[in-house]
């Protein structure tokens, strides 16, 4: 009888336990627990700065968009309604501080202020990279998914970075861009027909099978 009960409630994944402990952690934050927003910042920094680096190709703009990140998230943690959406509230303000990162950018290349370093570091050494990075960084590649992105529209561009390079769900996706799921895979199913045709690209794939 107790075996066809704990057959009934299989344990909670690793997973669900993470989305379960995010949100009481948000809930602990928002209601003005600076420890339980550190240890949201622990649970989500590498993320970010993952999230960061694959849409700057630059360690040190990623670490101060990361930076960035978490200060606006400190300042603003009690006006989030949802503690449910935590993650993916923190993922929008990554979005809007890239967003920001090349609007300034720009700016500065127009008014002719802009200094070295603009080429994506390439005179970075590799050991200070931290180690999830280390099979990423690698200047054929990067040139590979720059150039496959930069052929696609804004948004399906968006979707299939934050989908296949950030792992996200298409619910999360959805919820970060403020589009419907159906809108998100349409976007995403285009991008993936215009992958597949790039063959130098293909090895990138590895989630394709579990859409």
């Amino acid at each position: 009888m107790s075996q066809k009960k704990h057959e009934d409630n299989p344990p909670p994944t690793r997973s669900a336990t993470l989305s379960r402990q995010t949100v009481i952690l948000a809930e602990e934050a928002v209601a003005g627990s600076e420890t339980a927003f550190n240890r949201l910042v622990d649970l989500f920094q590498e993320d970010i700065f993952r999230m960061a680096y694959y849409r700057t190709l630059s360690r040190m703009d990623a670490e101060d968009i990361t930076q960035n990140v978490f200060i606006k998230a400190f300042k603003n943690i009690s006006r989030l309604q949802s503690p449910e959406r935590f993650k993916s509230w923190l993922f929008s303000i990554v979005l809007n501080q890239v967003r920001d990162f090349y609007r300034k950018k720009r700016l500065l290349t127009m008014l002719g202020l802009s200094g070295k370093g603009d080429d994506h570091e390439q005179d970075y050494a590799e050991e200070d990279v931290p180690d999830p990075l280390d099979n990423l960084i690698r200047q054929d590649f990067w040139k590979h998914v720059g150039l496959f992105l930069d052929k696609l529209p804004r948004m399906e561009k968006e979707v299939f970075t934050l989908r296949f390079m950030n792992h996200l769900g298409i619910r999360e996706i959805s919820n970060i861009l403020k589009k419907n799921e159906s809108t998100v895979k349409t976007h995403l199913y285009r991008a993936l027909g215009k992958f597949r045709k790039e063959s130098t690209m293909r090895q990138f794939l590895t989630e394709e099978k579990t859409l």
